[in-house]
């Protein structure tokens, strides 16, 4: 990770895992929850508080990780939790650490690190909860992270479209049709380039996928360590919602990093580094095709080869002609300035 001093109110150091065998051996999330088979979201949350340690709150918006995971007083949670509504994990995120540092500056509690970190679905992080994770990461001032845990649907409540669902993906709500094969039209909502670019206060905005644990609990660790608000996307297959065995969840998260549709990196203090797989391709290795990726799910069934083109085309775009290429969705300096007619 980027080396940086950390803002005055951070209040701890957690170093990176040197590998898989420096992993801690304790788990903060455990049986007990009723998740899918090959659910990566599940796996998300046990990387996420392993990372952090025993002294976390987790915060859970409405969604997989809360109905699944909280049935029948029942709970794989070993640290505190506590619900939040669909659209508000920014909201309680930022609450629950001005609270925190409220108390131990009254002397109410004793000044010691506690990590609050809030997790959303993409429903609740990417449409209806956006506006407050936006003015959370304004509050430079407040430790907390948010984790997005990205299925690319409405999964709870039956994979419904949301704005992270790919383009031409067959969900509840778009449904390939004799008249209409492909219903849903718009194309991903690029959500942490959004977040770094918009939110100069926030200085840690990173994306994860779980295929890559070492690296993500890395991230985690490292979010938790600068200080202020910070954001981490993490891309999670949904063998309900894209429809495959639950046996290839680890392969398609690394087919979605190998093919350049979801790309590893973390902006810190407006610096991007890339990581892994994604660093190989910004440093020249030939992307996998797109159809690796797609054909391996059951929601891209209706796909011909016109289509498949298409969404080839768009990754391709995101590689070629993006001026920070799959961060930010800015045409290249170049072919700005030979647009404006500018020498």
């Amino acid at each position: 990770m980027a080396e940086s001093a950390t803002f005055t109110n951070a209040t701890q150091v957690l170093e990176p895992f040197k590998g898989i065998k420096k992993v801690t051996i304790e788990e903060y999330f455990t049986s007990g929850h009723r998740t899918c088979q090959g659910c990566e979201s599940a796996l998300v949350m046990k990387l996420m508080v392993k990372a952090a340690g025993p002294r976390t709150i987790v915060l859970g918006s409405t969604g997989c990780m809360y109905v699944a995971n909280t049935t029948y007083y029942t709970t794989p949670w070993v640290v505190p939790w506590m619900h939040t509504q669909l659209g508000s994990s920014g909201a309680a995120a930022l609450g629950t650490a001005a609270g925190l540092k409220a108390l131990m500056r009254k002397g109410k509690m004793k000044p010691e690190p506690i990590n609050v970190i809030a997790f959303c679905g993409d429903g609740g992080g990417a449409d209806m909860g956006l506006n407050a994770i936006s003015a959370t990461l304004t509050h430079r001032e407040y430790n907390c992270l948010i984790l997005l845990y990205d299925n690319e649907s409405y999964a709870n409540t039956d994979i419904q479209l949301s704005g992270l669902t790919p383009y031409g993906a067959h969900t509840t709500f778009s449904p390939p049709g004799k008249v209409k094969r492909i219903i849903h039209t718009r194309w991903k909502k690029n959500v942490a380039g959004m977040l770094a670019a918009g939110h100069p206060e926030c200085r840690y905005v990173a994306t994860v996928c779980a295929s890559f644990a070492v690296e993500m609990m890395n991230k985690v660790r490292r979010a938790l360590t600068i200080g202020g608000p910070t954001f981490i996307h993490s891309l999670d297959p949904c063998p309900k919602g894209w429809d495959y065995d639950p046996m290839l969840s680890h392969e398609l998260g690394e087919l979605a990093v190998e093919t350049g549709i979801f790309p590893l990196y973390e902006v810190e203090d407006g610096v991007v580094k890339y990581y892994g797989k994604t660093k190989a391709i910004v440093e020249g290795r030939k992307r996998k095709p797109v159809r690796e990726y797609l054909l391996k799910q059951g929601r891209f069934a209706h796909f011909t080869e016109e289509d498949i083109e298409y969404f080839q085309a768009k990754v391709d775009e995101m590689w070629e002609k993006w001026e920070i290429p799959g961060v930010v969705p800015f045409r290249r300096l170049e072919a700005t300035r030979a647009a404006l007619g500018v020498k």
